[in-house]
């Protein structure tokens, strides 16, 4: 759990949140932390760890039978790691209502099957700080910082041979998609995960380890403990 007492806070120099947004009475009281990184590189169990409530961004990939999906340059497999292939729309829009009211609706994803199975209610209670975690995050840190919810947005970070082997068991554990595709998937991200990285930082995201980024999400979320709560579902 995060230690939550009261602490310094500081103001953006620039759109890449690498300083935390300053907050007052007439703004919107709850922030967000988008953490951001390559797939595998360990965003859902340092979220977890975090204390934090928790919006998963993967939720809001776009079905299988979706016209608009791309497709890996000399392949016929779908490139799920492509912003294209996710409904950065709806999760932004997700975002902006929890900051607003404290609540929301979320699609419920299944990556086996690439669809959207269900929707369900999703609240924050009353904490002024949430942390959305996803391989696209990095994509809405201008807009969430245009709309004035912004925290401050993470690229985990770490060994690509690492990434690989955990990306590796856990989809596999899951049965997300098929063996040959994951080896696939996964040799092609292993040699991107560097240029990954980059990009996710030139978009905005501050890039980290583990131990910096639970640093940075206590330090934020000491920083909006003194703000007003967020609404707390009826």
């Amino acid at each position: 759990m995060l230690n939550t007492n009261p602490g310094p806070g500081g103001s953006p120099s620039r759109v890449n949140a690498s300083h935390w947004c300053p907050v007052s009475s007439s703004s919107i009281p709850t922030r967000v932390v988008l953490l951001s990184g390559p797939s595998g590189s360990g965003k859902s169990s340092l979220a977890e760890c975090s204390g934090l409530p928790v919006l998963r961004l993967d939720d809001f990939y776009k079905e299988g039978d979706d016209p608009t999906l791309p497709l890996v340059v000399g392949s016929s497999d779908i490139d799920w790691d492509s912003p294209g292939s996710w409904d950065a729309d709806a999760a932004v829009a997700a975002i902006e209502e929890l900051c607003r009211t404290g609540r929301t609706t979320v699609p419920v994803y299944d990556i086996a099957t690439s669809s959207r199975v269900d929707r369900a209610a999703f609240g924050i209670g009353r904490t002024p700080l949430f942390v959305a975690e996803g391989i696209f995050a990095a994509d809405i840190v201008g807009r969430c910082a245009e709309l004035g919810v912004l925290a401050d947005a993470l690229c985990l970070r770490g060994r690509p041979s690492t990434t690989f082997r955990r990306r590796l068991a856990r989809d596999l554990r899951e049965g997300r998609k098929s063996v040959g595709f994951l080896l696939r998937r996964g040799w092609r991200l292993m040699r991107q995960e560097r240029g990954i990285v980059a990009r996710q930082t030139e978009l905005g995201a501050h890039p980290c380890g583990k131990e910096e980024a639970l640093g940075r999400l206590a330090s934020a979320a000491a920083g909006h403990s003194r703000t007003p709560a967020a609404r707390t579902l009826a």
